[in-house]
């Protein structure tokens, strides 16, 4: 028997509630997050000379990615031990305090100090991943996974609009707007999402040393299964974090854009996310499987980044569009594909220290993507795009050599 606030994954695939619910809290806090991209660097222009914006918005990325990096095996860990509830509602209410703290600003400082809040309790997005691993077959997995990357490029898509237009009237407005919804969200995941994590599973011992973000990497990777994955979603998530930490400095600078036009852009990678993710890849992975789509997922996000280098020699719009088309319709293809290898690959009592490891090297990768544009950008505005398109490359012929972890393969079952 378990407690009546827990339900056994067998119970939960029949009750779809629950998963409705996580992806539409996962959709507002993907929302909520994206609309401050397009105010960023006109909130640190506040405090810094132009020339430095561009140095200040990578540092923040990454000094939330750097938090997120320690604090998201942590959180793992401690999902898989005292359940996936407690550590999503804690991670959307230091999500809320950091967007409050980033809002209220008046010193740089501050605006370091949101990003650290959040950084820290930055858990939500591997805790869903196990959420869903814990309650779906491994043969639901990868369209679950699917749907999600859907729901995440709706938000990806609303949210950077609503933030151009509320930063019209106010840099500040898309910080205490994504604060609003991030507390609708927590209000709504504690009314309506049990527990998946049953009392009575079988846990091991704790040990502290599952607190070291890199130990439990290390860990994970101890799955030689694991290996080429993590490092192909490594490379992936290296290259996407120079584009995200620079995009809307470069089309500040290169096209004269204002907050609403940087909306309107990742408006467009959100409506290509929707296409690639909901309807492409649940169409193709099927029929082609996730060895052949993450290979062609990162070719493809290799060309879209040489494109959006190029827009320095072709400063247009219709390039523009073009470029965004391209790139997100491989970061489409891979996502899916790449969550359902890892998934399917791990045993079933360590879905959340993987899905915590998963995030704590995409952490590591968001991190030091930042870094590496804030460091290439004063050579070249465009060089951060072409070194992106230079680590996909990277990865897909890691993936292209060896891809571990075959398509269908059922998970391990012997533990860490």
């Amino acid at each position: 028997m378990t407690d009546a606030s827990v339900e056994t994954p067998g119970e939960l695939p029949a009750r779809r509630g629950p998963v409705l619910v996580i992806a539409v809290t996962l959709f507002l806090n993907v929302a909520g997050f994206t609309l401050i991209l397009p105010v960023l660097p006109f909130l640190v222009g506040r405090y810094v000379r132009p020339d430095l914006v561009g140095l200040y918005v990578g540092l923040i990325v990454s000094v939330y990615a750097l938090c997120a990096f320690v604090a998201a095996p942590v959180l793992g860990t401690l999902s898989d031990r005292f359940g996936r509830r407690p550590i999503l509602l804690l991670s959307l209410i230091g999500s809320a305090i950091g967007y409050i703290t980033f809002g209220i600003g008046g010193a740089l400082w501050v605006l370091f100090l949101g990003r650290i809040v959040d950084g820290l309790t930055a858990g939500n997005i591997s805790t869903i991943f196990a959420y869903i691993a814990d309650t779906q077959p491994p043969t639901e997995r990868g369209r679950i996974f699917g749907l999600l990357g859907a729901v995440v490029g709706f938000g990806f898509m609303l949210g950077p609009v609503a933030g151009g237009f509320l930063g019209a009237y106010s840099p500040t407005m898309p910080l205490f707007a994504a604060a609003a919804i991030t507390v609708v969200c927590t209000v709504w995941v504690y009314a309506a999402v049990p527990e998946s994590v049953a009392h009575d599973r079988p846990k091991e011992a704790w040990q502290w040393r599952q607190m070291n973000p890199l130990r439990q990497l290390a860990s994970a990777l101890s799955y030689e299964r694991l290996r080429v994955p993590f490092f192909a979603a490594f490379c992936f998530f290296f290259a996407g974090a120079m584009l995200q930490s620079n995009l809307s400095v470069y089309l500040k600078d290169i096209l004269q854009f204002e907050p609403t036009g940087i909306g309107w852009t990742l408006f467009g990678v959100g409506v290509m996310d929707i296409i690639s993710q909901g309807l492409l890849t649940r169409l193709l992975l099927p029929r082609y499987g996730a060895r052949l789509l993450t290979r062609f997922g990162l070719g493809i996000n290799a060309i879209g980044f040489g494109m959006i280098a190029a827009l320095v020699f072709v400063p247009k719009i219709e390039f523009l569009i073009a470029s965004i088309f391209v790139f997100s319709l491989g970061d489409g293809l891979f996502q899916p594909a790449m969550s359902e290898t890892i998934a399917n690959a791990t045993p079933p009592d360590a879905h959340g220290r993987v899905q915590g490891a998963n995030q704590a090297q995409q952490s590591l990768a968001r991190m030091l993507g930042p870094l590496m544009a804030a460091t290439l950008s004063p050579v070249s505005i465009s060089a951060p795009y072409w070194a992106g398109g230079a680590v996909a490359i990277l990865g897909m012929v890691a993936l292209g050599v060896r891809l571990v972890g075959d398509d269908g393969l059922e998970p391990p079952t012997s533990s860490v």
